[in-house]
């Protein structure tokens, strides 16, 4: 295997070789941690099942088991409001954390669904883009994370994520205009150096954070910026500190604060997985691009696109997201 991943080495072009020989080292000790990582990977994705819900709360909600290919359907359209979500996804994470938000534990069930191994029936009967999250309500089903934020909050009782002041909300348009290159941004310093690429992505966070004094979120009071961002910073954070030993928080005073009221945050609590459980997905995801990659395409983190980086983030899980 370490002979694959050299091979594939040696036909980077010479200055991407140089560049990457960090990378080099970091795959081949992966690799050198365990000769069962297909299996382990398999083993661990399940696992996600009983790890995801570990962050303790006042309200802990115990996930229904995921529906997956051999499972039948539940009586759709039948009044009933349903979150077809996996624990997983940081998209499905949105929609989750603003349900939880308004108190909708009661009102809107959630329906997990398994990405890997996905019921036929959720393509030709729920949902025909067969993405995560979606919204079955009064007879039809929304999906798209971001809209999904909206019509909740929009559509049912519980606490409002939009403010009524004009400045606020136009600053949250601003911000969730810029969520789409902030997240390209990011994803593509992990090809380089992302202490210097993704700082001016953090940067931003820190200072959009500073405009208003009424609270510690990004419009002073939790708000649907904070739905749409945290899932994706969570896992920057996390990612960047266990691969590439780098603290998104320091040097950024408002956006430590941020990160540490939000963990105290039960509608966001509830929905996240254990860190500790996360950066042993990454490293298992590592060690299965290489060991499932075809011959002389061993997938160097010099070499990945946005999506193939999303991929091992998880965060597109497969293309199964919105």
């Amino acid at each position: 295997m370490t002979a694959l991943v050299t091979k594939a080495l040696i036909k980077l072009p010479p200055l991407q070789l140089y560049r990457y020989r960090y990378s080099y080292k970091r795959i081949s000790w992966h690799l050198k941690v365990s000769d069962q990582a297909a299996s382990d990977y398999h083993r661990l994705n399940l696992s996600t099942r009983s790890h995801s819900l570990m962050a303790a709360s006042a309200v802990e909600e115990v996930l229904p088991p995921h529906l997956n290919s051999t499972s039948e359907p539940p009586p759709l359209f039948d009044g009933t409001t349903r979150l077809y979500i996996n624990d997983q996804c940081p998209f499905a994470q949105r929609a989750w954390i603003t349900r939880n938000y308004k108190g909708l534990q009661e009102e809107i069930k959630l329906v997990p669904i398994d990405l890997q191994n996905r019921p036929a029936w959720y393509k030709e009967k729920v949902y025909p883009e067969n993405k995560v999250p979606a919204l079955e309500h009064n007879g039809k089903v929304i999906g798209e994370s971001l809209d999904l934020i909206k019509y909740i909050d929009s559509n049912f009782e519980g606490p409002a994520l939009l403010p009524d002041d004009p400045t606020k909300q136009k600053f949250a348009e601003e911000m969730i205009a810029y969520l789409d290159t902030f997240l390209k941004n990011v994803l593509t310093s992990f090809k380089g150096d992302p202490v210097k690429e993704a700082g001016g992505e953090f940067d931003y966070l820190e200072k959009s954070l500073q405009k208003f004094d009424d609270g510690p979120f990004f419009l002073g009071q939790f708000s649907q910026v904070d739905a749409a961002y945290i899932p994706f910073i969570e896992r920057f954070q996390i990612f960047l500190q266990e691969v590439f030993n780098y603290d998104i928080t320091s040097g950024r005073p408002k956006l430590a604060a941020y990160l540490e009221e939000l963990n105290k945050t039960d509608a966001y609590k509830q929905t996240k997985c254990d860190p500790k459980f996360l950066v042993q997905l990454y490293k298992t995801r590592f060690m299965v691009v290489f060991l499932t990659s075809a011959t002389y395409s061993v997938i160097v983190v010099s070499e990945m696109n946005v999506n193939e980086i999303a991929q091992l983030l998880h965060l597109s899980l497969l293309q199964a997201s919105s």
